[in-house]
């Protein structure tokens, strides 16, 4: 189940990461951003909201949550762009790029909590 959830997860990561360079342009990382901050908020959401939480079948939980979620978000590539933007010089964006993935990533995954707190209605 988590081979599949990944393979889901990393296809829809490659689509919306290549649909905001092509709508964005190359001059900040915003597909990582994108993946992760959606990746943030559905793990939030998904875990209160019962889906992925621990009264959740056990399969059901693992194929959301480390399948779709693991496969969707991306700290290795984060990592990746964030050391290029410092190796090229472009010292603000590699500092707005931790600062804005880290806070709003965060933000992202309580608003989820959040969310899936109304829907389910605990």
């Amino acid at each position: 189940m988590v081979c599949l959830g990944s393979a889901l997860g990393g296809g829809a990561r490659y689509l919306l990461s290549a649909a905001a360079l092509r709508i964005l342009g190359p001059s900040f990382p915003f597909g990582t951003l994108l993946v992760n901050l959606l990746g943030s908020f559905l793990i939030g959401l998904i875990v209160h909201a019962g889906l992925g939480g621990i009264g959740a079948p056990s399969t059901l939980r693992i194929f959301l949550t480390t399948g779709v979620m693991g496969g969707l978000t991306t700290y290795s590539t984060f990592n990746f762009e964030t050391l290029e933007l410092f190796r090229s010089g472009a010292f603000g964006l590699a500092f707005l790029n931790l600062a804005v993935t880290v806070v709003a990533c965060l933000g992202a995954g309580i608003l989820g909590l959040m969310v899936g707190r109304a829907v389910s209605g605990a």
